[in-house]
């Protein structure tokens, strides 16, 4: 999806005679409950309800994936670094809703009925039959681990919660997992960085999601364009590590979950000056100013300081923050 978006942060092949800058200043299914199998514990949320501090919890949850992953490697994902996609689960029909039911649990396990049908319609819930029929087709789609449990536990009674195994993987764990490895890391996290920046596929939960997932969504975008900010850094200086296409690609990544970034335009900024691309450094202004205009705002003050020193060939305006500052 990046490429398709951003193909001029890729390729770097708009000609300069073509594009005009923009004035700086902005403008104007029923079913009954089937108890009988005992209910798992479920996997710690990726962004854990807790008030134990954030690293704590993250890294529990990296430990746990990692051990999961161990134990079960083919063990159904849930991919929300894109649109909602479950392992198993058609894309078509009640595909969809399936995929958005299965991960409300994985981010919210030990909820009950009542609370789950809120959440996925708010404005009309669904009814415990109708929920009840989508964790049986959610549980027919995922099957069961290599001791004959199933994915989605069965409960007890009707007033236990709902849970999903624990061997469930999901990409966003694997995300914060690789990059709280490589953050501490410096240059020489880059491997596991870009692994990571590898599975966003684009704007977190799609874009529409429910409103139960909306601060996660927003926690997830500030993760995303704090690593694609981080590869960006290390890739685009002259060194061991300097590397133009790979750091074009982190920004088109970022970008593409997050177009009104503005620090990842100043990156993108960075990595044509830095190349000598005049052209790619046109086409990186135009398009932060045509962001801006659609928003109706203006540029931040140091952006268009950067914008003047590169386009006036200030090689002072190359000098880019440590990224662990900024990530810490």
């Amino acid at each position: 999806m990046s490429a398709e978006l951003f193909p001029a942060l890729l390729t770097a092949s708009t000609d300069p005679a073509g594009l005009r800058l923009l004035p700086t200043a902005g403008v104007p299914a029923e079913a009954e409950e089937d108890p009988g199998i005992e209910t798992t514990t479920a996997p710690t949320p990726a962004a854990p309800e807790t008030d134990g501090g954030e690293n704590s919890g993250e890294e529990g949850t990296a430990q746990e994936v990692e051990e999961s992953e161990a134990h079960d490697p083919h063990a159904p994902e849930i991919r929300i670094l894109g649109p909602v996609e479950v392992t198993g689960v058609d894309s078509t029909g009640h595909g969809p809703r399936i995929a958005q039911l299965a991960a409300l649990p994985y981010f919210r396990p030990g909820r009950s009925a009542d609370v789950l049908c809120a959440h996925m319609d708010p404005v009309s819930p669904r009814s415990v039959s109708t929920l009840n029929a989508r964790l049986q087709g959610l549980r027919r789609s995922l099957g069961s681990d290599p001791a004959g449990n199933p994915y989605v536990p069965r409960r007890r009674s009707r007033d236990d919660p709902y849970r999903l195994s624990p061997s469930v993987r999901c990409d966003w764990t694997r995300f914060l997992q690789l990059a709280e490895r490589a953050l501490p890391l410096g240059p020489a996290g880059l491997p596991d960085l870009e692994r990571a920046l590898a599975l966003v596929r684009g704007r977190p939960f799609g874009g529409r999601p429910l409103p139960w997932a909306e601060p996660y969504q927003q926690e997830m975008i500030t993760r995303i364009i704090d690593v694609t900010h981080t590869v960006a850094t290390y890739r685009t200086p002259a060194g061991p590590h300097h590397d133009p296409s790979a750091a074009r690609q982190a920004v088109a990544t970022g970008l593409d979950v997050d177009d009104a970034a503005e620090l990842l335009y100043l990156d993108w900024m960075r990595i044509e000056a830095v190349a000598g691309n005049r052209q790619g450094l046109h086409t990186a202004v135009t398009r932060v100013q045509q962001v801006n205009r659609a928003l109706d705002c203006s540029l931040e003050l140091a952006t268009e300081q950067l914008v003047n020193d590169l386009l006036n060939g200030s090689s002072a305006a190359l000098r880019i923050q440590d990224p662990q500052l900024r990530c810490q």
